[in-house]
């Protein structure tokens, strides 16, 4: 897939701020830190167009980005991190329980971990929030250029056993350094948008 255009086209707090020209949408979740910027960023071909930040909770509001005028991908506030308030946090997820229980364009959702490490434990509550719902879920494992060879089974095995991913779910092993996983992600936005069409 070529990127020939990326913009942020909307960023919405509430259901009546989401686009109206159902075209099809792509989530992206993940602890706060993570890397969803870089992912993002990476896979969309640009630099900046993510704001990455050294101060995690940025985020406060559903970011729309419309890509070639034929999709969004969706970047939400990261979880897991304390220094949000709870009042803010509680915000956050009914933000984006509004958004899961009425978006029909909703395609696929990435969860976005660190390779480095087991599933945190708001990473296997994430998991089971979007299996409630029975979303399809891509899980992407980033940072993997830090990773040695030997411990990639070990590591992707401990991904798989926490998260107890459902048949249909799948695993990406990501790295926004080395590019590796980017073609896979973008094949499977791809497909999913011819099937829409």
């Amino acid at each position: 897939m070529q990127i020939k255009s990326a913009e942020l086209k909307v960023m919405a707090t509430r259901r009546s701020q989401y686009p109206t020209d159902h075209k099809p949408e792509f989530l992206l979740v993940g602890r706060s830190n993570v890397g969803k910027s870089s992912f993002i960023n990476t896979i969309l071909e640009r630099k900046n167009l993510a704001r990455t930040s050294a101060h995690p909770g940025k985020t406060q509001t559903l970011n729309f980005y419309e890509i070639n005028k034929e999709f969004y991908l969706i970047d939400v506030p990261g979880y897991g991190y304390a220094e949000v308030s709870k009042k803010t946090r509680e915000k956050f997820g009914k933000m984006i329980e509004e958004y899961l229980e009425t978006r029909k364009e909703l395609k696929r959702v990435y969860l976005i971990i660190d390779f480095r490490h087991k599933p945190t434990e708001d990473d296997v509550l994430m998991y089971n929030f979007l299996k409630y719902y029975n979303l399809p879920v891509t899980i992407v494992a980033t940072k993997a250029d830090k990773i040695g060879t030997s411990k990639r089974d070990k590591n992707k095995k401990q991904i798989t056993d926490t998260l107890d991913l459902v048949i249909g779910d799948d695993l990406v092993i990501f790295s926004s350094v080395t590019k590796e996983g980017k073609k896979e992600i973008t094949k499977k936005i791809e497909d999913l948008i011819v099937d829409t069409i």
